[in-house]
């Protein structure tokens, strides 16, 4: 799809279709018609819709208008509601984007304008690149197992208008700047997602590594990756224990990227890539068993975070770790009771091999200790008690680093992924002391997020942040830019703390 900025009026913009933005106020909804010229171009029925009050501006509406022939040459206008104008965010102008391109598209609009509606004093760059998120991540849809008898009309050109030339005090180079790099950061999501929802039939850890080692190479950061003989030298005895009841390979997988000054403290992402999980020889229920094709979405976040970050050329440097298994129940799988000793010399006892994410990322915190890491962020679709906890709204946040607490939460608030912190007060690591090892992989009913992230506290030696975006990865229905299924979570929250710490605008 191209997305662009041009300076022109509506009305001589030849186009499917135009799209205004229209908050919860009657006056404002008069005024701007006046002021575009809508109200004088549009056809009777249409008139008559609008005076009848079809349209007031809610958050969730949306009406379909023509023009008289001759007055306009855009074929419909569609308004969308913004909802109280007092409360219009970059999230609103998100939504509101993602709404105005699905109806154009379902109307069999291949072009579409807008003018973009101000938010604040949020700069136009700000609103262009919200705008630009939501429109390429609301028109997402994976179907590349359907039958296709004719080709679908796709909406493939979006453009922003303005009759003087800026947009909210941003000029027309600015925009398209901003443009471009919501585009990388929204395609890197796309990315993210495709690869979450991509059958388990088609997925293994070596899957995962060619995707890693194809974006390294198209991107332009280096990738290594481990099979069974590197971890069996490295000692990355959790990432096999996971594995052993497969037929199929593991895998340790390395992306580094050296966009910073050379030398400079990198800051480490570390993956839970479970390809497949059926939770072993503690086997889960068979009902939603189908969506662990996902639970290698903190994989996915890492791996598309580190072609976002490549693509963006952002001067920092960063050092993605994807921790790959598939976790199967097999006469050779790991059973509950079994004890594994780590490469740092700490032992764990598996009391549920359904605990299997924190036993493959305790090797990846391991190897981050090499790098002398200014902050190590891990992600993965660790807990249900997560998900029992926090819901599908916001990913949980453990940790030790206070200072990369606040630029996630600030980062999270920005783009809409939103962090929640829980506690990891030592009380809880009561709950997962060892009879027979140094540690257990449960600390039983309780506090199951809280103990999961201190089992893997146990494995840093470094300012270490855990989030459990288990509730978060997945989708259970789809809303205006958000897919049912994966949803490629935290690709742009990281992006965005990672531009903010190069210090790159």
């Amino acid at each position: 799809m191209k997305i662009n900025v041009l300076k022109a009026n509506w009305k001589n913009y030849k186009t499917d279709a135009i799209a205004f933005f229209q908050p919860e106020d009657k006056k404002w909804l008069e005024g701007a018609l006046k002021y575009y010229g809508v109200g004088s171009a549009l056809h009777t029925q249409s008139s008559q819709m609008l005076a009848g009050g079809d349209m007031t501006g809610k958050k969730d509406e949306s009406i379909v208008l023509y023009p008289t022939k001759g007055e306009a040459v855009a074929k419909r206008i569609i308004l969308v509601g913004l909802g109280n104008p007092e409360k219009i965010t970059l999230e609103t102008v998100r939504r509101a984007a993602a709404r105005a391109a699905k109806k154009a598209q379902s109307l069999k609009s291949k072009s579409l304008a807008m003018y973009l509606p101000r938010v604040g004093k949020k700069s136009g760059e700000e609103i262009a690149a919200a705008a630009t998120e939501g429109i390429l991540l609301g028109l997402y849809k994976y179907d590349k197992f359907f039958k296709k008898d004719e080709p679908a009309t796709l909406l493939d050109t979006v453009t922003f208008l303005t009759d003087d030339g800026k947009v909210f005090g941003s000029t027309l180079t600015d925009i398209s700047k901003a443009i471009g790099r919501a585009e990388m950061t929204s395609n890197a999501t796309i990315f993210a997602r495709d690869m979450e929802n991509e059958p388990s039939n088609n997925k293994f850890p070596e899957t995962l590594a060619k995707w890693a080692t194809d974006a390294g190479k198209k991107s332009g950061f280096k990738v290594t990756t481990f099979g069974p003989a590197e971890l069996r030298k490295n000692k990355m005895v959790g990432i096999i224990a996971v594995n052993q009841g497969s037929v199929k390979e593991a895998r340790f997988i390395i992306m580094e990227y050296n966009g910073g000054k050379k030398g400079a403290q990198p800051i480490v992402l570390v993956g839970k890539g479970i390809t497949f999980d059926t939770g072993g020889i503690s086997i889960k229920p068979a009902a939603g068993m189908g969506d662990m094709k996902s639970d290698m979405s903190g994989a996915a976040a890492v791996i598309a975070t580190m072609k976002a970050i490549a693509d963006l050329k952002l001067p920092v440097n960063v050092v993605g770790l994807v921790s790959s298994a598939e976790n199967m129940p097999s006469g050779s799988a790991t059973r509950p009771g079994d004890i594994i000793t780590y490469a740092n010399g700490l032992s764990a006892e598996i009391d549920n091999t359904d605990a299997e994410g924190r036993l493959v990322l305790a090797d990846a915190l391991i190897w981050a200790s090499r790098y002398n890491p200014k902050s190590v962020i891990d992600l993965a679709t660790l807990t249900g008690a997560c998900v029992v906890a926090l819901g599908h709204v916001t990913t949980g946040m453990m940790g030790n680093d206070e200072a990369m607490k606040t630029k996630l939460k600030k980062s999270g608030d920005e783009v809409y992924e939103r962090v929640c912190e829980l506690p990891i007060y030592e009380e809880y690591e009561d709950l997962i002391k060892s009879d027979v090892a140094d540690i257990k992989n449960v600390g039983g009913r309780w506090a199951g997020a809280i103990t999961a992230a201190l089992f893997l506290k146990r494995f840093t030696t470094y300012p270490w942040i855990h989030l459990d975006i288990a509730g978060t990865a997945r989708s259970e229905a789809a809303t205006d830019y958000i897919p049912k299924g994966g949803t490629g979570v935290a690709v742009r929250l990281l992006t965005h703390m990672l531009t903010e710490e190069s210090g790159q605008k």
